[in-house]
């Protein structure tokens, strides 16, 4: 085994049968490259300890390797499920990923998009949780940027978001159809006064509940301002101790969901003939809850792909106005609902 820092891409090469341009065209994430000569070649550089010299590398295709991603919290399932998926489109571009937690913390956000925490990366996927509409001004001159999710609208940059408020109708719907009427809704966030994922979610819940003639009762709209597992156990606690508790519930993210289902159980309820329960966002835990959580997946595999392909196409050098892309979502149907 040769030592990593003297191995040359023409000693990979030489390994894998091929020419040290062939190696470097793997290594940059070409897609000219047949799939068994990038597998013999990948194989070289893990049998030879090949790192490849970035700085070099940087000075010579004006890129560096890596790119940002600025999230809220990788302790929300979703957040942690969307960054796997990133990573692994990020790597058929031959990138690697530097992921940023933000904390929803406005002067985090703002830091982020000034670019001094950006100086070693090549472009930004970025969720803004503490911007909004108004602040597109922290957006220009980020021509290497994509934003995700829903707070800024009509930004100078590409835009990848969900189709929350269809996809909430979706949900609701569905618990309509399946003959439920006192339908409660978990996750609305009172302090957020702009566009926001929360916002449009309780749109779509009382866009379905006003088609289907239904009262949407205050009392079974609850407040869970962190979507975590503890806030929508809490939140469904508050639903059952109500004189009339609801029939069914739509929990804005799977967490809440999952904590809405220990509640419900807890009380030696039964899920769903009691009390049915829809999510959203079809994190990988959803299908292993007791029952299945039935949720809604809003695309995050496409999410993932345009937003790295959106980058890719602006760091290539890609000039023209930027784009808003709206992914597909659907209903997953199982057991709770």
């Amino acid at each position: 085994m040769q030592r990593s820092q003297s191995v040359t891409m023409a000693d990979v090469g030489e390994r894998a049968g091929v020419s040290a341009r062939t190696v470097s065209s793997v290594l940059s994430g070409s897609t000219a490259v047949r799939p068994e000569t990038r597998d013999r070649v990948l194989r070289a550089v893990d049998e030879l300890g090949y790192r490849m010299n970035t700085s070099a590398r940087s000075l010579k295709t004006g890129r560096v390797g890596t790119i940002a991603l600025a999230i809220p919290d990788l302790a929300i399932d979703y957040f942690a499920d969307l960054a796997r998926r990133i990573m692994a489109e990020a790597e058929r571009h031959g990138w690697s990923v530097v992921i940023q937690q933000t904390g929803a913390r406005r002067e985090t956000e703002i830091a982020i998009l000034s670019g001094a925490q950006r100086e070693h990366s090549d472009g930004l996927i970025f969720q803004p949780h503490a911007l909004g509409p108004g602040d597109e001004r922290y957006l220009m001159g980020n021509d290497r940027l994509v934003i995700l999710g829903d707070r800024i609208f009509n930004g100078p940059v590409d835009h990848v978001s969900m189709a929350n408020v269809e996809a909430a109708r979706l949900a609701t719907g569905f618990l309509v159809d399946r003959g439920r009427t006192r339908i409660a809704a978990i996750g609305v966030n009172p302090h957020v006064s702009t566009v926001s994922a929360a916002s449009l979610r309780l749109e779509g819940y009382e866009q379905a509940m006003r088609e289907a003639g239904l009262e949407i009762a205050p009392e079974r709209v609850v407040v869970a301002e962190d979507w975590r597992l503890r806030d929508g156990a809490a939140a469904m606690a508050h639903l059952l101790a109500l004189d009339e508790r609801p029939d069914a519930v739509f929990c804005f993210n799977d967490s809440l969901a999952i904590g809405a289902l220990h509640s419900i159980l807890m009380q030696g309820l039964r899920v769903p003939d009691d009390i049915a329960v829809v999510g959203f966002d079809n994190v990988p835990a959803a299908q292993y809850t007791y029952p299945p959580l039935t949720t809604i997946d809003p695309g995050t595999d496409q999410l993932a792909k345009h937003a790295v392909d959106l980058l890719a196409a602006r760091v290539a050098g890609r000039s023209d106005p930027p784009r808003e892309v709206v992914t597909d979502c659907s209903l997953v149907v199982r057991r709770s609902a």
